[in-house]
C-alpha cells in the first residue's frame, strides 16, 4: 500500500454523534465529564487513546474548538501529529504543535496560512492548490515513514476520507447516551446520497471485535470493506 494504514477512532453516543450539540461551544470533551451516568467511565475513551497509532490526524477546526490556540505550550510527546487546516489555527496554535509533535505536519491549500510564518525542525508543510488527501497521505509514507496512522477528525472530513477510500478499520468507543438533533455532527457527515449509484461511496464494516467495558460504555473494532 503506497499510504498509511489508517483507523478511525472516535468517541461516540449511542447514536453516533460525535458532539453534544450543533454549535462550536458543545463538544464532548467538555460536557460529558458533566454528565452523571456518562463521566464515571469515560476515562476509558482516553486511556485506549493513548493505545492508538504513533501518527494521528486531526483538524485544526476541532483543535480550535480544543482551545490550541490560547493554551499554554505542551510539553514534548512521542506522538507526529498530522493536521488538515486552511483558517482556525493561529501562529499560536501552529507552535503548540511543534512543541506537542515529534513530527509535525500540516496540509493546507491557504497559501497565507500563518504556519508559513513559523520555523521550526519539526514543522512540515504540505502546501496544495487544491485538497487531494489521498496524495497526503502517500506522502506521509513516502517522505515521512507513516506507517498507521490514527483519525479523529470531525464528521465532514471523515465523509471525504471516507469517499475517497482512506479509512480502512473503524474503532469506536460507544458512550451510553442519546443525544440526537439533525444538526449535531455524527460520525460522517457531508452530503446525503440522492440514488443507489452513489453507495459506491459507502464503507460496508467487517465486525473484528465488541468488548464491553465499565459503565456501560462498550467498544466495537470493524474493518471497512468498500462497496
Amino acid at each position: 500500500m503506497e499510504r498509511p494504514i489508517t483507523t478511525l477512532f472516535m468517541l461516540c453516543s449511542v447514536d453516533g454523534k460525535i458532539s453534544t450539540g450543533s454549535t462550536d461551544n458543545m463538544d464532548v470533551d467538555k460536557d460529558f465529564p458533566n454528565i452523571e451516568g456518562v463521566r464515571e467511565g469515560l476515562h476509558q475513551y482516553y486511556e485506549i487513546e493513548q493505545t492508538t497509532d504513533f501518527w494521528a490526524f486531526n483538524t485544526g477546526r476541532v483543535q480550535e474548538k480544543m482551545g490550541v490556540n490560547q493554551k499554554d505550550l505542551p510539553k514534548k510527546t512521542v506522538v507526529s501529529f498530522v493536521l488538515l487546516d486552511n483558517d482556525h489555527l493561529t501562529e499560536h496554535g501552529i507552535r503548540y504543535f511543534c512543541e506537542l509533535s515529534k513530527q509535525f505536519v500540516l496540509i493546507t491549500t491557504n497559501p497565507s496560512h500563518p504556519a508559513f510564518d513559523v520555523w521550526e525542525e519539526n514543522l512540515h508543510i504540505l502546501y496544495q492548490e487544491s485538497l487531494d488527501l489521498g496524495e497526503a497521505f502517500n506522502k506521509l509514507k513516502r517522505d515521512f515513514g507513516c506507517e498507521r496512522l490514527t483519525i479523529q477528525s470531525g464528521g465532514t472530513v471523515n465523509s471525504l476520507l471516507l469517499r475517497e477510500k482512506l479509512i480502512d478499520n473503524v474503532d469506536l468507543i460507544i458512550a451510553p447516551i442519546l443525544i440526537g438533533g439533525k444538526d449535531t455532527s455524527t460520525l460522517i457527515d457531508g452530503h446525503s446520497f440522492t440514488k443507489f449509484e452513489e453507495l459506491s461511496g459507502a464503507g460496508v464494516l467487517q465486525l473484528e471485535s465488541c468488548e464491553p467495558l465499565k459503565d456501560s460504555y462498550l467498544r466495537l473494532r470493524y474493518r471497512v470493506i468498500q462497496i
